[in-house]
């Protein structure tokens, strides 16, 4: 099926204020269990972390993180529901995509829908003017690849200029699919490196090849765009290429406290955060 065949459906277009980094991901999941129940409608999120926040990967040792400097530095850190590995949230504009695992837009393998629900960020992408592509094949091996998501891209993600410029990640549970990335606005995105926990004279040769690697929006374009352009111009995308009409709404009080709930139990619980 192709994006310009899927079936013209509603979902609630969800922005939500700036939050730390266990809210964020508590609400991510609340959506994902209210919609399992059949208690909300699939939703197109987008977001920032306040204050900065490490997120590692499901699966990632927790001692990657150089917890000492996250304090000193004032950022939080935070372990995702999904894949990969550590990204430093500031100056972003993050998505969160939470729909049923039988909807066409994510039907089949991980890779396949991430290929089409890319479709709704290059459309975005091109609204704010970056001619954006995904990564096609396997992208050359970086030999120093470590804690950081964005120092390699995947063959699946987006890219710009050569590099990579938004990390994606997904999950799959209760029959319904989280999907979740980061549109990097601006900034330093070497400074991930203060927050990891890494031997002092390896950052110099890490932080030049992430600038070789990776980028955000204004460096490439050579101007700011603020969070809420961005937003607005991915809804259009998201809009246009995967034939959703947006509809914006609150979260509901039933996620409201579910969001709650997972982050006081999990999100903000060493039994989680310090799992692996």
């Amino acid at each position: 099926m192709t994006e310009t065949s899927f079936p013209a459906e509603k979902w609630r277009l969800l922005i939500t204020p700036p939050a730390d980094g266990a809210t964020n991901m508590a609400i991510d999941e609340a959506i994902m269990h209210a919609l399992s129940e059949g208690k909300t409608v699939p939703t197109l999120r987008f977001y920032r972390w306040e204050p900065p926040c490490l997120s590692l990967g499901y699966n990632q040792h927790f001692a990657d993180v150089d917890i000492v400097a996250c304090e000193a530095l004032g950022y939080t850190w935070v372990r995702r529901p999904t894949g990969g590995r550590a990204i430093l949230h500031t100056d972003e504009l993050t998505y969160s995509v939470i729909t049923r695992q039988t909807d066409p837009r994510v039907a089949g393998g991980v890779v396949a829908s991430y290929r089409r629900l890319s479709a709704g960020l290059l459309t975005g992408l091109q609204e704010l003017g970056a001619v954006a592509v995904q990564a096609e094949g396997n992208m050359p091996k970086n030999p120093r690849q470590g804690a950081a998501c964005f120092d390699t891209p995947s063959h699946y993600e987006v890219t710009l200029n050569g590099k990579k410029l938004v990390g994606s990640a997904q999950v799959r549970r209760k029959k319904m699919v989280l999907q979740h990335g980061t549109l990097p606005l601006g900034g330093d995105i070497t400074r991930i490196f203060d927050a990891l926990a890494i031997p002092a004279d390896e950052k110099a040769a890490l932080s030049r090849d992430l600038l070789a690697r990776a980028t955000t929006l204004e460096r490439e374009m050579g101007r700011t765009v603020s969070f809420a352009a961005a937003a607005e111009a991915m809804a259009r995308g998201f809009s246009r290429a995967l034939r959703l009409e947006l509809a914006p709404a609150p979260l509901s009080d039933y996620e409201q406290t579910l969001a709650e709930h997972f982050r006081a139990t999990r999100y903000t619980a060493d039994e989680w955060n310090r799992r692996v």
